[in-house]
C-alpha cells in the first residue's frame, strides 16, 4: 500500500536521522531508541514503517545515502562535457569525501547488514552501476566532440576510473588522506586527455 505524503515524510524523517546517528555514534552503537528520540517518533510509527526493524531501517539508510553519493555530484557527474567540467567533478568528488572524512553511513549500513539477505549487495550494485554509467555518458559524449580516441571502451575506462576512486575513498576513510583519492581522479583524467586525436577538444 502506497505512503501517504505525510507518511512519506515521516518514513524519510526516520532514515535521516537514523544517518545522522550513525555519523555521530557508529553503526554498532546505534540503538533505535536512539533514533526515535532525534526523530521524535514512536516505537510504534518506526516499527509500522520498518517491521523488520533495525536491519530493515539500516538497509534504507544504506539506499539513501547510495542516493546521496550521485545527487551530491550533480550538476558536474552529468555534464561531463569538456575538460573544465571533467576538473569540476574531480574537485567536487575530494571535496565530498574530504568533508565526509571517515563518517560514512552508506559503508557502515552495508558493513553491518553483511550479506545476509543479498539487497546489500543489490544497493551496492546499482550505485555503482548509475555511478558507472554517468561516467561513461561522459566520456562517450567527448569522444563524439573528438576529445577521447573513440577506439577507447567508454564502459571499461569508466569503471576503471570507478574503481581507482573507491580505493582511494576506502583509503581516505582508513587514514584520513586524500592524496590515493585525488591521484586515482588525476590519472584516470589525464588517461582520457592523453587519448584525444591530433586536433582534439
Amino acid at each position: 500500500m502506497p505512503l501517504t505524503r505525510k507518511g512519506a515524510a515521516t518514513r524519510q524523517r526516520i532514515v535521516e536521522g537514523a544517518a545522522e546517528q550513525i555519523r555521530d555514534q557508529g553503526v554498532f552503537a546505534v540503538r533505535l531508541e536512539d533514533v526515535m528520540a532525534r526523530t521524535g517518533t514512536s516505537k510504534s510509527q518506526l516499527f509500522h514503517y520498518f517491521p523488520g526493524g533495525k536491519d530493515e531501517l539500516l538497509l534504507a539508510v544504506a539506499r539513501h545515502e547510495a542516493a546521496r553519493v550521485i545527487a551530491d555530484q550533480q550538476p558536474e557527474l552529468g555534464s561531463l562535457t569538456s575538460w573544465a567540467a571533467w576538473e569540476r567533478w574531480r574537485d567536487k568528488v575530494v571535496a565530498r569525501y574530504r568533508a565526509q572524512g571517515g563518517d560514512c553511513p552508506l559503508h557502515a549500513s552495508l558493513a553491518r547488514l553483511g550479506d545476509a539477505t543479498g539487497a546489500t549487495r543489490a544497493v551496492a550494485g546499482e550505485l555503482i552501476a548509475g555511478w558507472q554509467r554517468l561516467i561513461a555518458d561522459g566520456i562517450r559524449r567527448m569522444q563524439d566532440d573528438g576529445g577521447i580516441d573513440p577506439a577507447l571502451d567508454a564502459d571499461r575506462e569508466a569503471a576503471a576510473l570507478l574503481a581507482g576512486v573507491q580505493g582511494g575513498v576506502l583509503i581516505l576513510m582508513t587514514t584520513g588522506g586524500c592524496a590515493h583519492l585525488e591521484a586515482a581522479l588525476d590519472t584516470g583524467i589525464a588517461r582520457l586527455r592523453g587519448s584525444a586525436p591530433a586536433g582534439g577538444g
